[in-house]
């Protein structure tokens, strides 16, 4: 998500920390929603699907609100993935395999919803490039919930575990931040 516009430092940290603290709040709240109505009631709670949707749908929002500030990547894995597919000019940017292959999803379709060769044949994509990213969280987080919880955003998952805190949520850090980030190398890989 390429600017025109010169940015201040600060305004793009500024949008990319609001934009994780907004993603960390709503998430984090949903999950925590989800386990105390659920542990009294079955049927009780948004379920996994609900989940996913908070998370696909707050990346949606997200992305569409700070795009045009800080490019939304909301994800230091997709600041990763641009960064190594030289999309950015600056260093500013079942098991662990699902993480991996998530984030190697959500990074390739960040490539492909702001491929500049792509706006100028298709000049809606700008407009709607929020849409499949979020769509492609929302699936990332349907397929892998139930494998590892999903961390295909290491600043989401060591927020999480500082919330958290506690051991499981530390034992699984390792697979929330190697994952995220050779799925990203392995999306910037197959865009070069």
């Amino acid at each position: 998500m390429a600017k025109d516009v010169e940015v201040a430092e600060h305004e793009l940290s500024s949008a990319e920390f609001i934009a994780t603290l907004l993603f960390l709040y709503i998430t984090v709240l949903t999950v925590i929603g989800y386990k105390s109505q659920s542990a009294t009631d079955q049927c009780g709670g948004v379920g996994i699907l609900g989940i996913a949707w908070a998370f696909g749908g707050m990346i949606f929002i997200l992305v569409y609100c700070t795009a045009g500030i800080s490019g939304g990547h909301i994800n230091p894995a997709v600041t990763f993935g641009l960064f190594l597919a030289r999309k950015m000019v600056t260093a500013r940017a079942l098991d662990w395999r699902a993480e991996i292959i998530g984030t190697f999803v959500l990074v390739y379709t960040v490539f492909s919803a702001t491929d500049p060769k792509r706006n100028a044949r298709d000049s809606h994509v700008p407009v709607l490039a929020p849409l499949p990213i979020g769509f492609a969280v929302f699936m990332v987080h349907l397929a892998t919930i139930p494998i590892t919880g999903t961390g295909i955003n290491p600043a989401r998952s060591f927020g999480a575990a500082v919330i958290y805190n506690q051991d499981k949520a530390w034992d699984d850090q390792w697979m929330f931040w190697v994952g995220p980030f050779i799925g990203a190398a392995i999306a910037a890989l197959s865009n070069a």
